[in-house]
């Protein structure tokens, strides 16, 4: 058979059940392999006989078509990882290995001065709807742990740790890390749950067992996670109302926390714990830190701790 095509259903197991990458992650990988086993096919290609050229001719073609560098070495980082695979499970030469990746101009990522990022949570203080309560609260949170998106609409209740000071993040890969929270956010969370919570999320008899995403919506009884979508709308609106121009995303807060630790003295070593990298090869050198050394750490360099 030409194509890839019998090896994809062990692919996608194998990226849920060994690498454990996130839905999106996921998602890109098999968008990827999909349309490579479409060019394969229409090169009457077998698996076993694919080679460096043809894989360089496909990426040849996507350049062509405009793609840019970036969305070239995600999809080469794909191949990489799904040719390896192959060779592994099912013996193949490993057609990917030589692959080169594109020069990449490197780009700082935006963010929000520390000025800016007071006029932005002032202006989420303003409404004082539930809903907008609730968008107050992910804003704070986002800006004061620089958690990834995709971590803040996947944490539930039980996450937030109130004794401790601490919220438990969830990261790529399924990795763990504890993220002290200042005491005004360990508030304004008690608030949210006991007041604002209740009236977004209304649960019906026989439904207490279901997970209790911190920020969710409730349809046909069924809870559900926010969506990034409504996140960046949310946050696209308070952006307005707080004039600013620039244009940023949920992730900037991530970057603006980062900048603004740095600024303020914060190493580098306790920077990468807190924000959860997935290099390993970064993060194995940074788990002598501790919880406590951590929370001295964010105590003394954070901006709003």
């Amino acid at each position: 058979m030409n194509g890839i095509g019998e090896a994809l259903a062990q692919f996608h197991a194998y990226l849920v059940t060994e690498k454990r990458v996130s839905t999106n992650t996921f998602l890109a990988y098999r968008r990827d392999v999909e349309h490579l086993n479409e060019f394969l096919i229409h090169e009457k290609v077998a698996a076993d006989k694919i080679s460096k050229r043809h894989l360089t001719a496909y990426i040849k073609k996507l350049k062509d078509q405009g793609l840019a560098a970036r969305s070239l070495s995600r999809k080469i980082s794909t191949f990489k990882l799904f040719f390896r695979f192959l060779a592994e499970t099912y013996h193949h030469p490993n057609a990917a290995q030589g692959l080169v990746f594109p020069k990449l101009e490197k780009t700082l990522p935006r963010y929000l001065t520390e000025p800016e990022i007071e006029l932005l949570l002032a202006a989420a203080n303003c409404d004082c709807t539930p809903k907008g309560v609730r968008n107050k609260v992910m804003l704070y949170l986002l800006y004061a742990t620089g958690m990834r998106v995709s971590e803040l609409v996947s944490v539930t209740v039980d996450q937030v740790l109130f004794d401790e000071g601490f919220i438990r993040i969830h990261g790529k890969g399924g990795k763990e890390r504890m993220v002290p929270l200042p005491k005004n956010i360990i508030e304004l969370l008690r608030h949210y749950i006991a007041h604002i919570y209740p009236k977004m999320v209304k649960l019906r008899e026989g439904e207490q067992h279901q997970p209790h995403y911190l920020f969710a919506t409730c349809h046909g009884g069924r809870i559900k996670p926010l969506s990034r979508q409504s996140l960046w709308i949310a946050l696209k609106k308070v952006v307005r109302k707080a004039a600013i121009v620039k244009n940023i995303s949920p992730h900037s807060l991530r970057h603006s926390l980062a900048t603004h630790l740095l600024r303020k003295g914060a190493d580098l070593r306790s920077l990468q714990l807190l924000l959860g990298h997935q290099n390993l090869s970064a993060v194995q050198i940074y788990t002598h830190l501790g919880d406590s050394t951590l929370r001295k750490i964010y105590d003394a360099k954070h901006p709003r701790a």
